[in-house]
């Protein structure tokens, strides 16, 4: 069932009911300012971090679902309805909501009064603009009232839930004329604001919460709204809130704009204020006069819509697959750069609260976006690597604000150091800027330790080499990727976190998945430091690489897949030899992508067990069967009920390791089945069982094991972004980034038919690219034609410096 449809021309999805089974997101803003907003104009703003510097209030687990955000009231007569339908939910003549990149679009209809609501943060203002028209479609006047809602958080969002005993008595605002200053501790230890406005004279406003709703009342039914009238109020101490009262009056096919801006503005502490606990306005004057007209938020918008149309045109295909081509030009990029922006940090589903931005997580989200911003992946490579520490270990999280390590999560998840090769490795190999390695880069951001990246890529890779188990494996510490497979824990009282209780390190427990991670990495480590010229460096590499394969295929194999780890009393975990949770999936995938097995015939066996024993029709669950009691010495992976989860669901993120992997022996049939089906734009006419939006990836779908198979979780923020744009962009499609120029390599289906082009920006090139295959062969490139010259041997188009556009032909055969 679908809810609404894909409009590839404009890069939009368009939402034909308010009644979604779940609310459908999109994200505002890329660089410092960003909004969350959904299809009911549900959501909320901050600027660069989601916990520090919140600027509205939202309220998770809340009845009825997705109530907060910035809401509209129009008031005509005894009606009241919102351009979004939430929060008053009166039924509309006509609904439509547009979310494309960067902004969203309402459009609704009641009693022949039409409301456009546009919603979209500028490139370069620290502001969310909302421009709303309203076109009389009737033959008769009307006059009608607007309220505009937002509802101020207290900047601190975990102190704003919890801290009651100060925040009732703190909240503090200005009003001049259309303007209303949130300056909430902003006389002591603030010098940031934020400001909330409309381009119009208006009849009133209010800034006090318990005013505008009314005494146990909610915003469903506000006093104020009711009344038809705004009481004016000033917030002293309470709940701070901002909202505007227009009243207008439209002719018979009138239309008129009015255009609120919700902004954060900074003052330099010795400009703090122009009078005594007068704020400094001037930054709030500037950036308000620049969205006064619609002609400034028309150039705003183009603006906005340029700039996704330079971003996205740096990867392009266009082929018989529709559904492939708009996720490949369009979505699954969008997703990439907004997991770029929040890693897990901001979303439905993560609060903002509890995770800054993951060391593991950015690292990984940098594979799927550094063709897009590399000037930026270079600023996120070192944030990353000046959390790590002297022994190469690092920081699970961070806060995007301060750059610290977050102390409260620690370290101990022994997959983290490879994870800095993988995406320093990427960002080489896309713009061949090796200075970066010459960096001086500190550890736990003490810049007294700062030594060149490439000396943190070799803590990186060492840390795995020191801190090996019984069986020359990886030890897991913590946890490896997956955070719930905790073989070091051993909790067994509520309330104790999985990945901080307990000790951090464990002398046997080790991980076939990090060997797996290490064999692949290594050997692009080793890559770097031959290119480079650091021989010596480069064949101790390899030497420990070759180790490594020796020792998974030695103990990490289980006769028909590989082991996916040793516990802490170095029991097999993810074999035969246990009664739950026998294969997992995550050694079988990364292991194959990393070359373990390939020629020796193991590869094939463990990605057959694969389709055997973890496949269903909605994705590849993470184990079987599933845990059906509590293993203390696994951890949180055992205490999730069957099929959720880490605990048997489908882990979209996952998934494309497989479709890798099977690329890697050929099988393109395969890896596209795969791919298929955790792709949103191919499982839309199942909205109704999947429920998260259809236009980006989930974390989590419920596996064959759950009492609701098939329905997604945890939408957007997800590894699965960047990796399923790997998946099909590199293993699929074949275009890899190397050392030595783009190599174009396609392991293809069946239904991409005999021919398909691509557009790929590579460095300072544009490569136009014509894949042929006539016979339909799924992988196997016969010839390579460059600018009209055959190359013999080789699917690397060699780079050329200063070199603009190169025309390419893949024949396959």
């Amino acid at each position: 069932m679908k809810f609404g449809f894909f409009d590839d021309p404009n890069r939009e999805y368009v939402i034909t009911t308010p009644k979604t089974p779940l609310p459908w997101i999109n994200y505002l803003g890329s660089t410092a300012f960003f909004s969350l907003i959904s299809n009911t104009c549900g959501g909320y703003s901050f600027y660069k971090d989601a916990k520090l510097l919140r600027l509205t209030r939202y309220r998770y687990n809340n009845i009825p679902n997705d109530e907060g955000g910035r809401y509209y009231y129009i008031k005509e007569g005894d009606t009241v309805w919102n351009p979004g339908w939430m929060p008053v939910k009166t039924d509309l003549d006509s609904y439509e909501c547009r979310h494309g990149m960067g902004y969203s679009r309402f459009t609704s209809v009641k009693n022949g009064l039409e409301a456009s609501l546009l919603a979209f943060v500028p490139l370069n203002d620290n502001c969310e603009v909302n421009q709303i028209k309203f076109t009389n479609k009737t033959s008769e006047k009307k006059s009608f009232t607007l309220f505009s809602y937002i509802e101020f958080c207290l900047w601190n969002a975990m102190d704003d839930m919890t801290n009651y005993q100060r925040n009732l008595n703190t909240g503090e605002v200005e009003v001049i004329g259309s303007t209303i200053y949130h300056k909430t501790e902003y006389r002591e230890r603030r010098n940031h604001f934020a400001v909330y406005s409309v381009n119009t004279p208006v009849d009133g406003f209010d800034t006090s919460r318990d005013e505008f709703l009314g005494a146990y009342r909610g915003v469903t039914d506000p006093q104020v709204v009711e009344e038809g009238k705004s009481h004016d109020s000033i917030t002293s101490g309470w709940y701070p809130i901002g909202s505007h009262q227009i009243n207008v009056e439209l002719e018979p096919g009138e239309t008129k704009s009015f255009i609120f801006v919700l902004g954060y503005c900074e003052n330099p502490k010795d400009e703090k204020f122009t009078a005594p606990n007068v704020i400094n306005k001037k930054p709030a004057d500037e950036l308000l006069a620049k969205y006064q007209t619609d002609e400034q938020v028309d150039a705003a918008l183009a603006a906005l819509k340029a700039n996704w149309e330079d971003l996205l045109s740096k990867f392009t295909v266009k082929s018989d697959e529709e559904k492939l081509d708009r996720m490949v030009n369009i979505w699954n990029q969008y997703q990439c750069m907004v997991t770029f922006n929040m890693s897990r940090s901001a979303s439905y589903y993560e609060s903002g609260i509890g995770r800054g931005m993951g060391f593991r997580d950015s690292c990984q989200d940098l594979l799927g976006f550094v063709h897009l911003i590399p000037e930026r992946a270079r600023e996120r490579i070192i944030d990353i690597a000046s959390t790590q520490f002297p022994d190469g270990s690092a920081y699970h999280q961070y806060q995007p604000l301060t750059r610290k390590g977050n102390a409260d999560i620690g370290s101990g998840f022994n997959d983290d150091p490879m994870w800095l090769v993988a995406c320093v490795s990427a960002y080489i190999r896309e713009t061949g800027d090796t200075t970066i390695l010459d960096e001086m880069v500190p550890f736990d951001n003490d810049e007294s330790t700062a030594v060149p990246l490439l000396e943190h890529l070799k803590r990186s890779f060492d840390y795995i080499v020191n801190h090996k188990g019984p069986h020359k494996l990886p030890l897991i510490g913590r946890a490896d990727w997956n955070d719930c497979l905790n073989l070091n824990c051993f909790s067994e009282q509520p309330g104790e976190s999985f990945q901080t209780f307990g000790p951090s390190e464990g002398p046997v427990a080790e991980s076939v998945f990090i060997a797996g991670m290490f064999v692949k990495y290594g050997k692009e480590y080793a890559d770097l430091c031959e290119f480079i010229g650091k021989q010596d460096e480069a064949d101790r590499a390899r030497s420990e690489v070759s180790a490594m394969n020796d020792a998974i295929l030695k103990d990490g194999w289980d006769g028909d897949w590989f082991v996916r780890a040793y516990d802490a009393y170095g029991h097999k975990v993810g074999s035969k030899e246990c009664e739950e949770g026998q294969i997992y999936i995550e050694p079988q995938g990364f292991c194959v992508l990393a070359g373990v097995g390939v020629e020796s015939g193991e590869a094939k066996k463990a990605l057959d067990s694969v389709k055997e024993k973890l496949d269903s029709k909605y994705g590849i669950v993470l184990l079987q069967p599933p845990y059906t009691k509590y293993h203390v010495e696994l951890g949180e992976i055992s205490s999730y009920p069957p099929g959720y989860k880490e605990n048997a669901g489908i882990f979209c993120h996952n998934n494309p390791w497989v479709s890798c992997a099977e690329t890697v022996i050929g099988r393109g049939n395969r890896a596209f089945e795969i791919y298929r089906k955790t792709c949103p734009a191919y499982i839309e006419d199942i909205s109704e069982i999947h429920c998260t939006e259809p236009y980006v990836y989930s974390q989590m779908i419920a596996g064959k094991d759950a009492h609701f198979f098939g329905q997604a979780k945890n939408s957007w923020l997800t590894g699965t972004a960047a990796w399923t744009f790997v998946n099909v962009s590199q293993y699929i499609l074949g275009v890899v980034p190397t050392l030595k120029g783009l190599s174009i390599d396609p392991c293809i289906p069946a239904e991409m038919g005999t021919k398909f082009t691509m557009t790929r920006k590579y460095r300072e090139g544009v490569y136009n690219i014509t894949v042929e295959n006539d016979n339909k062969v799924e992988k196997g490139v016969a010839k390579l034609i460059v600018d009209g010259k055959e190359l013999t041997g080789t699917t690397v188009v060699p780079y050329e410096k200063g070199k603009t556009e190169y025309n390419v032909t893949v024949v396959m055969g």
